[in-house]
């Protein structure tokens, strides 16, 4: 109500009461009007009847709610379930207009606000967690995947001549595919082995360059979180070489943002070369629906014409998701989720490490990648491929998500492109190994269950299988005599 409103409630109850009332009210107000005032996150949450305020007061600004609205157009916002009116808050016109996804719409301005707002309040939460000069970015309702295309889509308008996209190879079908579906064809960099790490073939990157031509390439598309024991792409130097050739460089941040290690290297990438948007999920860094990404740059323009290339209007969801989660949490809140991810990182690790001893096998050293963790699978390898397979089988059976069991010579065809040793970022990697990550969220109840599953798993396994300690030093040692299928 406003002050006026109030005034007139006087007149039904107590003043003192509706004074209160008052009061309350515009604390609620103060902490919106902050929020419209410096378009960052809040230090500390909101409760949801203050969010709940927000997201009605939104709504109301959009015709579809207008009282006596008279809509005789094709897209009047009408919704026919009052479920699916309340689940989007009667936000239905969703973000943009026919010729660019960050424009405003003339029937809903609080649609658009919310979607101003939802960038804005993002654009604060990737400088805060490490990358400080970003200048520009924008949530849009498409995966990492197709958000990648689009940006690729973009730069082909400033680089009509190009076909090539130089990656850095690792095994994660939509990243290639992003690249195959906007119409390139990709030119994957084998990664090379450094002690267990597979890392950024520098060298042949710049052969690459040389051979293709700089003004062939449309970009360099290198790749920040990843699978253990493929590490970060070694982005300083990659900027460095962009810029050098003057080559854009995009990069996949998909599930970086949790990761300080990760956005440092994409300030530092920006600081001494060239990166030109960096993409990262929303699902994946601030714990939503699938369905959203976020792409970011250091340039204003260039993230405008990625914005501006997208055909038609978008959903608003993924920007009320993430908008309703991080006035939920605060800046605070969402800062303690970071710490406590990069905690529990360390005490995963020293379990698989412990673990994986008791079982003759062992933690691959993998420092340079901060979120996921692999230990080798050599004895139940020695056994049989199929003992490798199956321990996958056992651990999906019993509950235990997000595991990934890596066994050699697997072959996988993504968009007529053959990789050999598929999932392993390489063509012939040194071992099977287990993935396990340590992702935001996760908390030690997770940490500790996943241990107990994967030790039953293994004994269960180890009854048929023989096991000898591995030497640390030698990883290769007893793989020589086996045929990789």
């Amino acid at each position: 109500m406003n002050s006026e409103n109030f005034g007139l409630s006087e007149k039904i109850v107590s003043s003192s009461y509706v004074r209160q009332g008052l009061q309350a009210r515009r604390g609620h107000e103060q902490l919106i009007r902050v929020l419209l005032e410096q378009g960052k996150c809040p230090e500390e949450a909101w409760d949801e009847s203050t969010i709940e305020l927000f997201l009605n007061e939104l709504a109301v600004m959009d015709s579809n709610n207008f009282l006596g609205n008279c809509g005789v157009g094709e897209r009047e916002g009408r919704v026919a379930s009052s479920l699916v009116a309340r689940r989007h808050y009667r936000l239905i016109h969703g973000i943009g207009r026919s010729g660019d996804i960050a424009a405003v719409q003339p029937k809903a301005a609080g649609s658009s606000l919310l979607n101003k707002i939802a960038n804005s309040v993002v654009l604060d939460v990737l400088k805060f967690t490490g990358v400080r000069s970003a200048s520009s970015c924008f949530v849009v309702p498409m995966a990492t995947g197709m958000s990648l295309t689009l940006c690729f889509l973009t730069l082909r308008h400033r680089r009509p001549e190009a076909r090539y996209i130089l990656w850095p190879r690792i095994d994660q079908k939509s990243c290639f595919k992003s690249m195959a579906t906007a119409g390139f064809e990709p030119v994957v960099i084998e990664n090379v082995l450094e002690g267990d790490e597979l890392r950024t073939n520098l060298q042949e990157v710049e052969r690459k360059i040389e051979e293709l031509g700089a003004k062939n390439i449309l970009c360099v598309h290198s790749t920040t979180s990843c699978f253990a024991p493929r590490v970060p792409d070694r982005l300083e130097e990659l900027a460095v070489l962009c810029a050098k050739h003057d080559i854009p460089h995009i990069v996949n941040n998909a599930y970086g943002v949790q990761s300080s290690k990760c956005m440092h290297l994409i300030q530092q990438g920006a600081r001494v070369g060239r990166i030109d948007a960096f993409v990262q999920s929303l699902d994946k860094n601030f714990m939503v629906p699938v369905g959203g990404a976020i792409i970011a740059g250091f340039d204003e323009v260039f993230i405008k014409e990625i914005s501006q290339i997208y055909p038609g209007r978008a959903s608003a969801s993924p920007s009320l998701d993430v908008l309703i989660t991080l006035l939920s949490l605060g800046a605070s809140g969402y800062k303690k989720l970071l710490s406590e991810r990069k905690e529990l990182y360390g005490h995963l690790a020293q379990e698989l490490k412990a673990l994986a001893e008791r079982h003759g096998e062992r933690l691959l050293h993998t420092p340079h990648n901060p979120i996921s963790l692999a230990m080798s699978l050599n004895c139940l390898q020695a056994h049989s491929d199929k003992a490798v397979t199956q321990l996958g089988s056992m651990l999906f059976t019993r509950q235990v998500s997000g595991a990934r069991v890596i066994p050699l010579g697997v072959e996988q065809t993504v968009s007529g492109h053959t990789f050999h040793g598929f999932m392993s970022h390489t063509d012939a990697y040194q071992c099977p190994y287990l993935n396990v990550a340590s992702a935001i969220g996760i908390t030690k109840d997770d940490v500790t269950l996943c241990m107990k599953r994967l030790e039953k798993c293994l004994k269960s396994l180890g009854k048929e299988v023989p096991v000898e300690k591995n030497d640390s030093t030698s990883p290769r040692e007893g793989l020589e005599d086996q045929t990789v299928p």
